[in-house]
């Protein structure tokens, strides 16, 4: 780049000075149009991050739906309402609602690719701690219970115990090794331990029109225990 002198730059302000707005426009846009172009495509981007940190919503939870649908009643029922009667600012706070999930042991080849997605989203919370619900068909809480991802329910109230349900959770499985002939037996270790609610027949979930019973259950490892009991709190009307 050529540095001018004094009396060249002199020059060129007097020259600039003498135009009219329209041409010092296009002669700024000529010579400065990159410069320009970057300062605008930085403001923006600045602008859009400014824009998502203030309104972002900060999870209060995350629940997955398994191998269900409900309608947007329902899952305002799910979401909003929670937060609103737990006194969440629906404004900052939300639920996290993971939809459209399938879960599936015996998925056919039309399905299977969806389950094995689903799978995959769903370990992926888990690994994460971005997940603490799930509410799930039976299907779903089988696989759930036996992979050992919900945790054991403590001793409940009276009010709380007709819907405990329990089922089993494998300890030990030593199937591969034995398909592979390191294993003289095949042997699975089980326990069957009290790990959801059967929730169907609450009020929220009575006309909904789902087929079969619904189970609610809270991922092992949720860093979120005391949000999880305010939603069972609240999912079972108690004060």
């Amino acid at each position: 780049m050529v540095k001018l002198s004094e009396k060249e730059k002199a020059a060129h302000k007097a020259a600039f000075e003498a135009m009219s707005p329209a041409q010092k426009a296009e002669h700024i846009f000529t010579y400065h149009k990159w410069t320009i172009l970057l300062i605008l495509l930085t403001i923006l981007v600045l602008g859009s991050i400014i824009h998502r940190q203030l309104t972002q919503k900060k999870p209060v939870l995350y629940l997955a739906v398994i191998n269900a649908a409900f309608g947007e009643d329902v899952e305002k029922g799910l979401t909003e309402d929670f937060l609103v009667k737990a006194g969440f600012d629906t404004r900052r706070q939300e639920v996290y609602l993971y939809r459209d999930l399938y879960l599936s042991e015996n998925a056919d080849a039309l399905n299977h690719e969806y389950a094995y997605a689903s799978k995959v989203k769903l370990s992926g919370a888990i690994s994460a701690e971005k997940l603490d619900l799930v509410l799930m068909n039976r299907d779903a809480y089988d696989i759930f219970s036996r992979q050992g991802y919900l945790m054991e329910l403590p001793s409940h109230s009276d009010a709380l115990s007709p819907y405990v349900t329990e089922n089993e959770v494998i300890l030990s499985d030593n199937s591969v090794d034995y398909l592979l002939g390191n294993a003289a037996q095949e042997q699975i270790v089980t326990k069957t331990v009290p790990n959801a609610l059967i929730v169907s027949s609450l009020p929220l979930f009575r006309d909904a029109g789902f087929d079969g019973d619904l189970y609610l259950g809270v991922i092992s490892n949720s860093p979120r225990q005391e949000e999880a009991e305010a939603y069972f709190q609240y999912i079972f009307g108690f004060e």
